[in-house]
């Protein structure tokens, strides 16, 4: 279930249901042509920060398509890992995902709350509607 807030006509936010199991986090928030995209991660199940990142942009596409949208949408992506050493290979996975240009980057490190989290994004996407 989404929800809609209305102004006169014209709806205005649309709230996607959450893709993680937390009903205050939406999977994503629709305002105008803008795509607020929460935190997705996942492949928690390997130690690996590839397998992780891969898991996060597959629920990062999933996400988008179930709101008409896709990667090549993104104009902004926040890269969140747990250790600074897996940089290089977190990075070089954005080039599977993005073959028409990469969005706007921020990496930093950070803890996770699920200790086997290696990796999170979120990001903001732009579809002309």
């Amino acid at each position: 279930m989404f929800i809609i807030m209305e102004i006169g006509d014209k709806k205005m936010i649309k709230r996607m249901p959450t893709h993680c199991g937390d009903d205050t986090c939406p999977s994503c928030v629709i305002a105008g042509d803008y795509i607020f995209l929460a935190h997705h991660a996942g492949g928690f199940e390997k130690n690996d920060i590839v397998y992780q990142m891969e898991a996060c942009f597959n629920s990062l596409k999933n996400t988008l398509q179930s709101v008409g949208a896709s990667l090549d949408d993104m104009v902004q992506i926040h890269l969140y890992l747990k250790n600074i050493e897996d940089f290089r290979k977190a990075r070089d996975v954005f080039y599977k995902y993005f073959k028409n240009g990469f969005p706007a980057r921020m990496s930093t490190t950070t803890d996770f709350v699920n200790p086997s989290c290696l990796c999170m994004l979120d990001g903001i996407a732009y579809k002309k509607s």
